[in-house]
Protein backbone atom coordinates (compact mmCIF):
# COMPACT_ATOMS: atom_id res chain seq x y z
CA UNK A 1 0.00 0.00 0.00
CA UNK A 2 1.23 3.58 -0.69
CA UNK A 3 1.37 6.46 1.94
CA UNK A 4 -0.71 9.67 1.39
CA UNK A 5 1.40 12.08 -0.72
CA UNK A 6 1.75 15.15 0.29
CA UNK A 7 0.68 18.03 -1.88
CA UNK A 8 4.65 19.77 -2.07
CA UNK A 9 5.37 16.21 -2.69
CA UNK A 10 3.14 15.73 -5.32
CA UNK A 11 4.16 18.80 -6.79
CA UNK A 12 7.80 18.03 -6.95
CA UNK A 13 6.91 14.60 -8.44
CA UNK A 14 5.07 16.05 -11.42
CA UNK A 15 7.64 18.12 -11.93
CA UNK A 16 9.66 15.14 -11.88
CA UNK A 17 7.90 13.55 -14.57
CA UNK A 18 8.29 16.71 -16.51
CA UNK A 19 11.70 16.69 -16.47
CA UNK A 20 12.06 13.10 -17.41
CA UNK A 21 9.65 14.35 -20.55
CA UNK A 22 11.98 17.20 -21.68
CA UNK A 23 15.04 15.12 -21.67
CA UNK A 24 13.27 12.39 -23.89
CA UNK A 25 11.91 15.11 -26.54
CA UNK A 26 14.16 14.69 -28.47
CA UNK A 27 14.66 10.25 -29.03
CA UNK A 28 12.25 8.38 -31.29
CA UNK A 29 10.44 5.09 -31.67
CA UNK A 30 12.82 2.88 -33.19
CA UNK A 31 13.40 -0.97 -33.11
CA UNK A 32 14.61 -2.79 -29.30
CA UNK A 33 15.03 0.57 -27.45
CA UNK A 34 13.63 2.75 -24.96
CA UNK A 35 12.00 5.61 -26.90
CA UNK A 36 9.62 8.69 -26.62
CA UNK A 37 6.91 9.58 -28.47
CA UNK A 38 7.07 12.03 -30.82
CA UNK A 39 8.09 15.59 -29.69
CA UNK A 40 4.28 16.96 -30.29
CA UNK A 41 3.32 14.69 -27.79
CA UNK A 42 6.16 15.42 -25.21
CA UNK A 43 5.98 18.94 -25.72
CA UNK A 44 1.99 18.66 -24.70
CA UNK A 45 3.08 17.25 -21.40
CA UNK A 46 5.78 19.80 -20.75
CA UNK A 47 3.90 23.11 -21.30
CA UNK A 48 1.29 21.49 -19.33
CA UNK A 49 3.22 20.00 -16.31
CA UNK A 50 3.00 23.15 -14.26
CA UNK A 51 -0.73 23.73 -15.22
CA UNK A 52 -1.40 20.07 -14.54
CA UNK A 53 0.03 20.14 -11.13
CA UNK A 54 -1.74 23.33 -10.16
CA UNK A 55 -4.89 22.16 -11.01
CA UNK A 56 -4.86 19.39 -8.92
CA UNK A 57 -3.63 20.65 -6.03
CA UNK A 58 -6.49 23.40 -6.35
CA UNK A 59 -9.32 21.50 -6.75
CA UNK A 60 -8.13 19.03 -4.11
CA UNK A 61 -8.86 15.75 -6.34
CA UNK A 62 -7.11 12.82 -6.10
CA UNK A 63 -4.20 11.95 -7.63
CA UNK A 64 -1.83 8.64 -8.86
CA UNK A 65 0.94 7.90 -10.49
CA UNK A 66 1.67 4.73 -12.14
CA UNK A 67 3.56 3.03 -14.55
CA UNK A 68 1.34 1.14 -17.74
CA UNK A 69 2.68 -1.57 -19.64
CA UNK A 70 0.81 -1.47 -23.47
CA UNK A 71 2.38 -4.84 -24.66
CA UNK A 72 0.62 -7.32 -27.42
CA UNK A 73 1.65 -9.57 -29.99
CA UNK A 74 0.49 -11.21 -33.50
CA UNK A 75 0.87 -15.04 -33.47
CA UNK A 76 0.92 -17.67 -36.17
CA UNK A 77 1.61 -15.51 -39.08
CA UNK A 78 2.61 -16.65 -42.48
CA UNK A 79 6.33 -15.94 -42.76
CA UNK A 80 7.04 -13.17 -45.21
CA UNK A 81 3.23 -11.49 -44.80
CA UNK A 82 2.89 -7.82 -44.70
CA UNK A 83 2.36 -6.74 -40.90
CA UNK A 84 0.85 -3.29 -40.33
CA UNK A 85 0.14 -2.52 -36.52
CA UNK A 86 -1.71 0.63 -35.29
CA UNK A 87 -1.77 1.14 -31.31
CA UNK A 88 -3.56 3.88 -29.62
CA UNK A 89 -1.27 6.31 -27.32
CA UNK A 90 -2.74 8.12 -24.60
CA UNK A 91 -1.71 11.29 -24.22
CA UNK A 92 -1.24 14.28 -21.79
CA UNK A 93 -4.44 16.33 -20.97
CA UNK A 94 -7.04 18.01 -18.36
CA UNK A 95 -7.13 14.82 -16.21
CA UNK A 96 -3.76 13.05 -16.92
CA UNK A 97 -0.44 13.15 -17.56
CA UNK A 98 1.72 10.74 -19.67
CA UNK A 99 5.54 9.91 -21.08
CA UNK A 100 6.89 7.26 -22.37
CA UNK A 101 9.44 5.27 -20.20
CA UNK A 102 10.12 2.50 -22.28
CA UNK A 103 9.39 1.01 -26.01
CA UNK A 104 10.17 -2.29 -28.31
CA UNK A 105 9.24 -2.68 -31.47
CA UNK A 106 10.28 -5.00 -34.30
CA UNK A 107 10.99 -1.89 -36.98
CA UNK A 108 10.68 2.26 -36.52
CA UNK A 109 7.37 3.36 -35.23
CA UNK A 110 5.78 6.74 -35.68
CA UNK A 111 2.85 8.80 -34.31
CA UNK A 112 0.05 10.65 -36.13
CA UNK A 113 -2.98 12.32 -35.07
CA UNK A 114 -6.29 11.55 -36.47
CA UNK A 115 -8.28 14.68 -37.35
CA UNK A 116 -11.69 13.97 -36.13
CA UNK A 117 -11.30 13.23 -32.71
CA UNK A 118 -7.66 14.38 -32.41
CA UNK A 119 -6.48 10.78 -31.08
CA UNK A 120 -2.75 9.58 -31.26
CA UNK A 121 -2.21 6.76 -32.84
CA UNK A 122 1.31 4.81 -33.93
CA UNK A 123 1.80 2.87 -36.27
CA UNK A 124 4.88 0.55 -37.83
CA UNK A 125 5.12 -1.97 -40.35
CA UNK A 126 7.15 -5.04 -40.54
CA UNK A 127 7.59 -8.30 -42.45
CA UNK A 128 6.45 -11.20 -40.62
CA UNK A 129 9.60 -13.62 -39.19
CA UNK A 130 10.01 -17.55 -39.79
CA UNK A 131 8.93 -17.52 -35.95
CA UNK A 132 5.44 -15.94 -37.69
CA UNK A 133 5.36 -13.55 -34.06
CA UNK A 134 5.13 -10.04 -34.20
CA UNK A 135 5.46 -8.29 -30.60
CA UNK A 136 5.20 -4.87 -29.04
CA UNK A 137 5.22 -2.89 -26.10
CA UNK A 138 5.18 0.22 -24.43
CA UNK A 139 5.55 1.25 -21.01
CA UNK A 140 3.92 5.02 -20.22
CA UNK A 141 4.39 6.80 -16.81
CA UNK A 142 0.92 8.17 -15.88
CA UNK A 143 -0.20 10.76 -13.60
CA UNK A 144 -3.99 10.58 -13.08
CA UNK A 145 -6.38 13.10 -11.39
CA UNK A 146 -9.52 12.75 -10.29
CA UNK A 147 -12.46 14.25 -12.39
CA UNK A 148 -14.77 16.49 -10.08
CA UNK A 149 -16.38 18.28 -13.35
CA UNK A 150 -19.61 19.66 -11.57
CA UNK A 151 -17.64 22.39 -9.58
CA UNK A 152 -15.60 23.63 -12.36
CA UNK A 153 -16.90 26.50 -14.72
CA UNK A 154 -17.17 25.29 -18.42
CA UNK A 155 -17.61 26.95 -22.09
CA UNK A 156 -20.54 27.25 -25.05
CA UNK A 157 -19.31 24.65 -27.93
CA UNK A 158 -18.30 25.86 -31.22
CA UNK A 159 -20.76 24.49 -34.37
CA UNK A 160 -18.76 22.08 -35.30
CA UNK A 161 -17.93 20.74 -32.32
CA UNK A 162 -21.74 20.55 -31.31
CA UNK A 163 -22.98 18.81 -34.81
CA UNK A 164 -19.83 16.47 -33.94
CA UNK A 165 -21.05 15.53 -31.11
CA UNK A 166 -24.55 15.28 -31.36
CA UNK A 167 -24.37 13.14 -35.02
CA UNK A 168 -25.10 9.50 -34.67
CA UNK A 169 -22.45 6.67 -35.17
CA UNK A 170 -22.98 3.60 -36.85
CA UNK A 171 -23.83 1.52 -33.78
CA UNK A 172 -25.40 4.71 -31.76
CA UNK A 173 -28.53 5.90 -33.70
CA UNK A 174 -30.32 8.96 -32.34
CA UNK A 175 -33.68 7.47 -33.96
CA UNK A 176 -35.73 4.33 -34.02
CA UNK A 177 -35.58 1.84 -30.83
CA UNK A 178 -33.44 3.19 -28.05
CA UNK A 179 -35.79 6.62 -28.29
CA UNK A 180 -38.77 4.25 -26.77
CA UNK A 181 -37.03 4.48 -23.34
CA UNK A 182 -38.19 8.17 -22.93
CA UNK A 183 -41.96 7.13 -24.45
CA UNK A 184 -44.53 8.73 -22.21
CA UNK A 185 -41.78 10.40 -19.74
CA UNK A 186 -41.12 14.19 -19.09
CA UNK A 187 -37.55 14.88 -19.59
CA UNK A 188 -36.08 18.04 -18.07
CA UNK A 189 -35.45 20.56 -20.33
CA UNK A 190 -32.14 22.10 -18.30
CA UNK A 191 -28.53 20.18 -19.85
CA UNK A 192 -27.21 19.28 -15.93
CA UNK A 193 -30.74 18.16 -15.12
CA UNK A 194 -31.52 16.51 -18.77
CA UNK A 195 -27.92 14.09 -18.03
CA UNK A 196 -28.50 13.12 -14.93
CA UNK A 197 -32.72 12.05 -16.15
CA UNK A 198 -30.51 9.49 -18.97
CA UNK A 199 -28.63 8.61 -16.32
CA UNK A 200 -31.15 7.32 -14.05
CA UNK A 201 -32.89 6.12 -16.78
CA UNK A 202 -30.26 4.01 -18.35
CA UNK A 203 -29.00 2.52 -15.01
CA UNK A 204 -32.91 1.59 -14.37
CA UNK A 205 -33.24 -0.22 -17.72
CA UNK A 206 -29.73 -1.83 -17.97
CA UNK A 207 -27.81 -5.02 -15.97
CA UNK A 208 -24.04 -5.13 -15.84
CA UNK A 209 -23.83 -8.49 -16.61
CA UNK A 210 -21.06 -10.58 -18.87
CA UNK A 211 -22.49 -13.73 -18.24
CA UNK A 212 -24.16 -14.15 -21.55
CA UNK A 213 -23.09 -13.72 -25.73
CA UNK A 214 -24.08 -10.66 -27.23
CA UNK A 215 -22.06 -7.96 -25.31
CA UNK A 216 -19.36 -5.38 -26.09
CA UNK A 217 -19.99 -3.74 -29.10
CA UNK A 218 -21.39 -0.92 -27.74
CA UNK A 219 -24.46 -1.07 -30.25
CA UNK A 220 -27.36 1.23 -28.37
CA UNK A 221 -30.35 -0.89 -30.33
CA UNK A 222 -29.34 -4.32 -28.52
CA UNK A 223 -28.25 -2.69 -25.39
CA UNK A 224 -31.78 -1.22 -25.40
CA UNK A 225 -33.09 -4.73 -26.48
CA UNK A 226 -31.37 -6.73 -24.31
CA UNK A 227 -31.17 -4.78 -21.01
CA UNK A 228 -27.83 -5.96 -19.79
CA UNK A 229 -24.61 -5.50 -21.13
CA UNK A 230 -20.88 -4.03 -20.21
CA UNK A 231 -19.90 -0.14 -20.49
CA UNK A 232 -19.61 -0.14 -24.23
CA UNK A 233 -23.26 -0.81 -24.20
CA UNK A 234 -24.83 0.92 -20.79
CA UNK A 235 -22.49 4.39 -22.54
CA UNK A 236 -23.98 3.83 -26.34
CA UNK A 237 -27.31 3.96 -24.89
CA UNK A 238 -26.91 6.89 -22.80
CA UNK A 239 -24.89 8.75 -25.97
CA UNK A 240 -27.59 7.60 -28.32
CA UNK A 241 -30.90 9.23 -26.15
CA UNK A 242 -28.60 11.87 -24.85
CA UNK A 243 -27.58 12.96 -28.85
CA UNK A 244 -31.18 12.09 -29.75
CA UNK A 245 -32.32 15.08 -27.00
CA UNK A 246 -29.78 17.61 -28.05
CA UNK A 247 -27.42 17.18 -25.39
CA UNK A 248 -23.57 16.83 -27.05
CA UNK A 249 -22.49 13.45 -25.76
CA UNK A 250 -18.67 11.37 -26.35
CA UNK A 251 -17.08 8.14 -25.62
CA UNK A 252 -14.02 7.62 -23.80
CA UNK A 253 -12.26 4.65 -23.82
CA UNK A 254 -9.31 3.04 -21.34
CA UNK A 255 -8.31 0.70 -18.74
CA UNK A 256 -9.37 0.66 -14.99
CA UNK A 257 -6.66 0.34 -12.87
CA UNK A 258 -7.15 -1.76 -9.69
CA UNK A 259 -8.70 0.64 -6.87
CA UNK A 260 -6.24 -1.04 -4.51
CA UNK A 261 -2.29 0.27 -4.59
CA UNK A 262 0.19 -2.00 -5.77
CA UNK A 263 1.04 -4.15 -9.23
CA UNK A 264 -0.83 -6.43 -11.42
CA UNK A 265 -2.17 -7.48 -14.89
CA UNK A 266 -5.71 -5.95 -16.51
CA UNK A 267 -8.10 -8.05 -17.81
CA UNK A 268 -9.40 -5.49 -20.20
CA UNK A 269 -10.45 -1.85 -21.32
CA UNK A 270 -12.80 0.24 -19.45
CA UNK A 271 -15.14 3.34 -20.99
CA UNK A 272 -17.00 6.45 -19.82
CA UNK A 273 -18.92 8.72 -21.32
CA UNK A 274 -19.17 12.63 -21.02
CA UNK A 275 -22.11 15.21 -22.05
CA UNK A 276 -22.03 19.10 -22.04
CA UNK A 277 -23.55 21.64 -20.52
CA UNK A 278 -22.29 25.44 -21.14
CA UNK A 279 -21.91 25.88 -16.96
CA UNK A 280 -19.41 23.17 -16.54
CA UNK A 281 -18.36 21.98 -19.68
CA UNK A 282 -17.92 18.33 -20.15
CA UNK A 283 -19.58 16.54 -17.29
CA UNK A 284 -18.62 12.64 -17.07
CA UNK A 285 -20.76 9.21 -16.57
CA UNK A 286 -19.55 6.29 -15.70
CA UNK A 287 -23.47 4.61 -15.38
CA UNK A 288 -21.94 0.94 -15.70
CA UNK A 289 -19.74 1.36 -12.34
CA UNK A 290 -22.82 2.63 -10.93
CA UNK A 291 -24.74 -0.07 -11.82
CA UNK A 292 -22.14 -2.26 -9.97
CA UNK A 293 -21.80 -0.44 -6.74
CA UNK A 294 -25.40 1.60 -6.14
CA UNK A 295 -23.64 3.25 -3.00
CA UNK A 296 -21.46 5.46 -5.48
CA UNK A 297 -24.33 6.42 -7.92
CA UNK A 298 -24.47 9.88 -7.41
CA UNK A 299 -20.74 10.03 -7.51
CA UNK A 300 -19.90 8.65 -10.78
CA UNK A 301 -22.35 11.05 -12.00
CA UNK A 302 -20.31 14.39 -12.75
CA UNK A 303 -17.16 12.94 -11.39
CA UNK A 304 -14.70 9.94 -12.53
CA UNK A 305 -11.65 8.47 -10.30
CA UNK A 306 -8.35 8.20 -10.64
CA UNK A 307 -8.15 4.69 -10.92
CA UNK A 308 -8.43 4.74 -14.79
CA UNK A 309 -6.14 5.79 -17.89
CA UNK A 310 -7.69 7.12 -21.48
CA UNK A 311 -6.32 6.38 -24.55
CA UNK A 312 -8.94 7.29 -27.40
CA UNK A 313 -12.25 8.76 -27.88
CA UNK A 314 -15.31 8.59 -30.43
CA UNK A 315 -16.40 5.82 -32.22
CA UNK A 316 -16.36 4.84 -36.08
CA UNK A 317 -12.42 5.85 -36.65
CA UNK A 318 -10.56 5.95 -39.31
CA UNK A 319 -6.82 5.60 -38.59
CA UNK A 320 -3.78 6.99 -39.98
CA UNK A 321 -2.05 6.07 -42.04
CA UNK A 322 -5.85 4.80 -43.13
CA UNK A 323 -6.31 1.29 -42.66
CA UNK A 324 -7.88 -1.10 -45.50
CA UNK A 325 -10.69 -2.46 -43.75
CA UNK A 326 -13.35 -0.48 -42.34
CA UNK A 327 -13.59 2.33 -39.72
CA UNK A 328 -13.02 0.83 -35.80
CA UNK A 329 -15.97 0.81 -33.78
CA UNK A 330 -13.69 2.17 -30.98
CA UNK A 331 -9.80 1.67 -30.71
CA UNK A 332 -8.52 0.57 -27.25
CA UNK A 333 -6.58 -2.59 -28.68
CA UNK A 334 -4.11 -2.93 -31.13
CA UNK A 335 -5.18 -3.34 -34.91
CA UNK A 336 -3.23 -5.06 -37.22
CA UNK A 337 -3.78 -6.04 -40.99
CA UNK A 338 -1.77 -8.40 -42.44
CA UNK A 339 -1.51 -8.54 -46.03
CA UNK A 340 -4.31 -5.92 -46.54
CA UNK A 341 -6.45 -7.73 -44.43
CA UNK A 342 -7.66 -6.95 -40.69
CA UNK A 343 -6.16 -9.95 -38.29
CA UNK A 344 -8.73 -11.72 -36.29
CA UNK A 345 -8.27 -11.29 -32.28
CA UNK A 346 -7.95 -15.34 -32.48
CA UNK A 347 -4.28 -14.46 -33.80
CA UNK A 348 -3.68 -11.82 -31.13
CA UNK A 349 -2.16 -12.02 -27.48
CA UNK A 350 -2.70 -8.87 -25.58
CA UNK A 351 -0.79 -7.88 -22.66
CA UNK A 352 -1.85 -4.84 -19.72
CA UNK A 353 -0.17 -4.74 -16.30
CA UNK A 354 0.28 -1.44 -13.91
CA UNK A 355 2.68 -1.04 -10.94
CA UNK A 356 1.88 2.27 -8.90
CA UNK A 357 4.78 4.81 -8.31
CA UNK A 358 5.11 5.57 -4.55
Amino acid sequence: MTTPIHRNQLARRVVLLVTIATISVELLFVAATASALSPDTIETCVDSGEDFASTALKHAGKIRQFEFEYAGKAINLKPLTSVRVWLPVPTTGEHQCVSVKASQFPATARTDKELQYGNSILYFETIAPQSGEVSFSVTYDVTRTEVKALSKTGKELDATERRMFLKPNRLVPTTGRPLELLKDLNAPRGPLELGRFLYDRVDTHMKYDKSRPGYGNGDSVWACDSQFGNCTDFHSLFISLARAKGLPARFEIGFPIPESRGQGSIGGYHCWAFFHTGEHGWVPTDISEADKRPELKDYYFGNLTENRVAFSSGRDLNLVPKQSGPALNFFVYPYIEVDGKPLSTDYMVNSFRYADID
